[in-house]
């Protein structure tokens, strides 16, 4: 007489751990089916520059240790091109399953949008955003036999001989664009520009004397500097770096320039808001590791405050900056014809 009851409650049992099982690994919501035991396999994250760049160094730090907290590798694929609308362009269009992420930035979804024609994307409505990787403060470099001893005489020298001075960038829309378009506007100067593919070509130009001076991120920069490689005028942040405590601050010598480069994640829209939430929370963790700050500060970057950091708080900012940012950018491609 027992027996058929046992089997009964053996079979009651096995289905309740299957209902339990199927519950914490999948659910229903209005976007489809996502697992809630994400993620199960490693998760892609395009970086839309070359390897090498600011973007793609620091989506490897972040990204690694974010892998190291979700348990499952984070995958870099470099898609470059097109000022990084090449890249973003495929992660608006993937799957909204949290496997495909972008590793964007100014140039990805600031500049784009005013800069590139046709553009595939629309920076604000097609992405989730996750959160802040890091920001780093422009320098302004130049080759390291420039006649000018700091920012003031090179001010000067610029308004004497105008066209004549090479300014490099690396495409139109790149973070060294964006940087050296507000600090010749600050300035009131107009140097002859020289555009290359990315920063690297236009750094080893700059390195080998063939162009003047170009302003990038310090992240990209700091090694040579360090080296006397190039020469280094001034930063754009309000304060001087412990990574180059020599360079001063472009409001000691007087001008109004400051700025902050800026990289983050996000995902394709449509993303479900668990999953951007579990990717958020790495995130965070991520950045509060000894080892990330570390190498961050090393770069010459900094990690935003903790409570910058939800993405609710980095999709505000992101709006603000392409609000901020489109009437300079106009106003360059309007006289540069880029439009």
């Amino acid at each position: 007489m027992l027996l058929p009851v046992a089997r009964a409650c053996i079979a009651t049992f096995v289905a309740l751990v299957l209902i339990r099982h199927s519950q914490e690994t999948a659910t229903l919501d209005s976007s489809g089916i996502y697992e809630r035991g994400y993620p199960s396999r490693s998760i892609n994250v395009v970086v839309p520059f070359p390897a090498g760049g600011p973007s793609d160094v620091v989506a490897r730090v972040v990204t690694e240790q974010m892998g190291n907290i979700l348990g499952q590798s984070m995958v870099i694929e470099n898609v470059g091109g097109a000022g990084g609308t090449i890249g973003s362009a495929r992660v608006a269009a993937a799957s909204s399953d949290g496997y495909t992420l972008l590793a964007g930035s100014m140039g990805s979804h600031v500049a784009a949008p005013v800069l590139t024609p046709n553009l595939k994307y629309d920076s604000e409505r097609d992405f989730a955003a996750i959160g802040f990787t890091a920001q780093s403060p422009a320098v302004i470099v130049a080759r390291k036999d420039f006649p000018a001893n700091n920012l003031r005489q090179f001010v000067d020298y610029l308004k004497q001989n105008g066209d004549r001075v090479k300014q490099a960038h690396g495409g139109i829309g790149a973070s060294s664009h964006m940087a050296c378009l507000l600090f010749t506007a600050r300035a009131g100067v107009k140097p002859s520009l020289v555009a290359y593919r990315d920063t690297a070509p236009a750094l080893s130009d700059l390195i080998g004397g063939h162009v003047d001076f170009f302003c990038e991120q310090v992240v990209s920069v700091a090694p040579q500097i360090a080296a006397g490689a190039i020469k280094a005028y001034a930063i754009s942040s309000s304060e001087r770096l412990p990574t180059l405590p020599d360079v001063p601050t472009a409001k000691e010598a007087g001008l109004d320039y400051q700025m902050s480069i800026w990289a983050g994640i996000f995902a394709p829209k449509g993303t479900p808001k668990p999953i951007v939430d579990k990717l958020a929370a790495a995130l965070d963790k991520s950045l509060d590791d000894p080892g990330v700050k570390a190498k961050v500060a090393e770069l010459g970057g900094s990690i935003p405050p903790k409570s910058e950091r939800t993405p609710a708080k980095f999709s505000h900012f992101v709006n603000a900056e392409i609000a901020r940012w489109s009437p300079v950018l106009n106003a360059a491609s309007a006289g540069t014809g880029t439009n």
